[in-house]
């Protein structure tokens, strides 16, 4: 067989390809177009990854294909090492209970009292008729799930008269639950949840309804959703004034795409610099203010570092340095605004993951002294350890194991047993490099391990930009951070966002004269004054 030809790799700059996707857009149909578009906007992010040359083939492989987790049994396969790794291969324990839900697990669920047709507290039993009957505290539950649209809709025929001589008509009043706008106020929060929260595009809500009979264009969405965040900006502000007296604030981004801001960078790069910046992003910043968590979500050409500088310029002067977590990217710290920074230790041992088939003796030895440095703080966790206690076991059981990979990662540049250069050798140097604010946690109460928390909200954003590719207006990219932003605040804080946001929309304009009394953790302390949202 003969070898194959290799393809003439040619280049194209981002301007081009807004070109080309717009000399594409007319000809194909919609349908077709969206495909084409899907791929042109994954080979350009495929040869940007390439040209950065910061991935592996690896981590290039599971950005491509996903992967399940990055556990030490997936990781090295069972061949582990390193200290303690014996007693750790045993399965582990199945949870008691079947894992089905029960009755008490639905506390949204409607409750109908079912009174015992035949009998009635304090009569005799009809099995002994010696005793008496009394009330058991604890009901029989039952649950019943019936199938329903997001929107339902409710059609009034009333009823009209005419007088058989003059023509005069004379139509039936509506009732009260008709209400005075075809739209309650609901629907925009529902889909606002739907959208944001969950992730659905309004072109598959509108089918959804669609096929219940009751259509919902995206049109008429988009419209009742920017109706909907309007009363509530005021609270979203209020949450950024809380969150930048947090004392620990961790931070990240993602990219985003913008499809007004995307088109100005495209026509801006053939006159300017190559200095200027074409990238979008969202930024999550979560912060911890007390027993309060605060998630927040702005969308721009900002870094995560130059939009927590903008939040933390609103901090009380008396307040001293917050703790920062991040990773190890210089555009996640502020420039200007001084923070006691942490690094995400997870992102060191992410490194070690994408090489431990190579290296499986090695890695392991990392891998399992950060176990059991994470099974030290799961025990603070569940011991309700404060931050002062908490860094005292971290100093007890947690600096000895950190100290010796400390020394054992030197040793292995100081005797040759890795090459700088290797994979492995980049690995370790990346600990090394960044160990102090890696290990912020054997020296400052509250430091934090890792940057989960904000890795977790970002998916928000994320599920947002892989099923509806994009925010088509700037509007819809700051309704979409303010939603966010209140939707996984709620979420942080055991707070229902759905009832939360109700709330908010039957007080609108209570909610506007004073937000600061109707955030997610005081809102029901709040004086309710319910306006009409029919």
């Amino acid at each position: 067989m003969s070898k194959a030809k290799a393809p003439d790799i040619g280049s194209i700059s981002a301007a081009q390809l807004q070109e080309l996707k717009a000399e594409l857009k007319e000809p194909l149909s919609p349908p077709l177009f969206q495909r084409v578009e899907w791929l042109l906007e994954t080979l350009e992010f495929l040869l940007g990854v390439i040209e950065q040359k910061t991935h592996s083939v690896a981590r290039l492989k599971r950005m491509l294909f996903g992967h399940q987790t990055e556990k030490a049994s997936n990781v090295l396969s069972g061949a582990r090492a390193g200290a303690g790794a014996a007693g750790r291969t045993s399965p582990k324990t199945k949870a008691k209970g079947h894992g089905r839900k029960g009755a008490k697990d639905y506390p949204g669920a409607k409750t109908v009292s079912v009174p015992h047709p035949e009998y009635q507290a304090g009569q005799l039993c009809p099995k002994c008729g010696k005793g008496k009957l009394y009330l058991f505290k604890d009901p029989a539950r039952l649950i019943r799930i019936v199938a329903q649209p997001i929107c339902a809709a409710t059609g009034y025929e009333l009823q009209r008269l005419r007088c058989v001589l003059c023509g005069a008509l004379f139509t039936a009043p509506a009732p009260a639950e008709a209400g005075v706008n075809k739209y309650h106020s609901s629907v925009g929060t529902m889909l606002a949840i739907m959208r944001y929260g969950v992730g659905l595009p309004m072109y598959r809500m509108d089918k959804w309804q669609n096929y219940f009979g009751i259509p919902l264009p995206a049109g008429t969405q988009w419209q009742l959703m920017n109706a909907a965040c309007e009363p509530i900006e005021g609270v979203h502000e209020e949450l950024i004034k809380a969150a930048a007296q947090g004392s620990l604030v961790h931070n990240d981004d993602t990219t985003m795409w913008v499809q007004p801001l995307a088109r100005e960078i495209a026509d801006s790069g053939a006159t300017e610099e190559k200095s200027k910046r074409t990238g979008i992003f969202t930024t999550g910043i979560v912060s911890l203010t007390g027993d309060r968590q605060i998630a927040l979500f702005f969308t721009g050409q900002k870094h995560a570092g130059e939009n927590l500088t903008d939040l933390l310029g609103r901090r009380s002067p008396d307040l001293g340095k917050p703790l920062q977590m991040c990773d190890a990217l210089s555009r996640n710290e502020s420039k200007t605004v001084a923070t006691t920074l942490c690094n995400c230790i997870l992102h060191g041992r992410r490194n070690v993951v994408d090489i431990a088939e190579n290296f499986p003796q090695e890695c392991g030895k990392v891998i399992d002294t950060l176990a059991e440095v994470y099974r030290i703080d799961g025990r603070a966790r569940k011991e309700k350890l404060c931050n002062a206690q908490r860094l005292a076991l971290h100093q007890e059981h947690s600096r000895p194991l950190m100290d010796n990979l400390h020394a054992w990662m030197k040793e292995q540049f100081d005797r040759r047993k890795v090459e700088p250069n290797s994979s492995l050798g980049g690995a370790i140097a990346y600990m090394i490099k960044f160990w102090i604010p890696l290990t912020r946690f054997l020296e400052v109460p509250g430091a934090p391990l890792d940057n989960n928390i904000v890795e977790r909200a970002l998916k928000m954003a994320i599920l947002h930009r892989k099923n509806s590719l994009r925010y088509k207006t700037s509007r819809g990219a700051k309704v979409g951070d303010i939603f966010m932003s209140l939707i996984q605040t709620c979420q942080l804080n055991r707070v229902n966002p759905f009832e939360y946001l109700m709330a908010l929309q039957e007080n609108a304009e209570v909610v506007k004269k004073d937000p600061t009394r109707w955030l997610p953790w005081n809102y029901r302390q709040a004086p309710v004054v319910v306006t009409d949202t029919s």
